[in-house]
């Protein structure tokens, strides 16, 4: 979406069951989470200082999910940038289509969860910034 901003995106609190013998958080596409899941991945084992993203996407919806440890998620609409902590594995980042987005300060151990509204494809990607200001309508002229 090119009008999309990063006051689109938000968190979304997914519910925690609560046992004896640990906790549970379910997550059901179409249900507590505003699109049907197509591909699942997380990203984990990340050096310290080191960061993932720095993409966008034209048409995929992601909920990103800390599902160990922590990482701040900076979210830029190509006008207003936002940092996003994550920390807790009961709450996800909903990401809109027409975001860029870096993930960034990984604590050790941390797990980055994503639940993606479409299978990988390529040309959905935006990998360049300066392409992505120009998708944005906010490149150079």
């Amino acid at each position: 979406m090119k009008n999309s901003s990063v006051y689109d995106c938000g968190i979304l609190p997914l519910n925690k069951i609560h046992n004896r013998a640990g906790n549970i958080t379910i997550v059901e596409g179409g249900v507590n989470l505003p699109f049907e899941i197509q591909r699942i991945y997380y990203l984990y084992d990340i050096p310290g200082g080191e960061d993932r993203g720095g993409h966008a996407h034209k048409e995929l919806r992601q909920l990103i999910v800390a599902a160990s440890g922590s990482f701040d998620v900076i979210l830029d609409d190509g006008k207003v940038k936002r940092t996003v902590s994550l920390n807790r594995p009961y709450q996800g980042l909903l990401i809109v289509p027409g975001i860029w987005r870096e993930l960034t300060n990984f604590s050790s151990g941390s797990v980055c969860l994503v639940l993606a509204s479409m299978e990988y494809d390529e040309l959905d990607y935006i990998r360049d910034y300066n392409n992505y200001l120009n998708y944005k309508g906010n490149g150079s002229k």
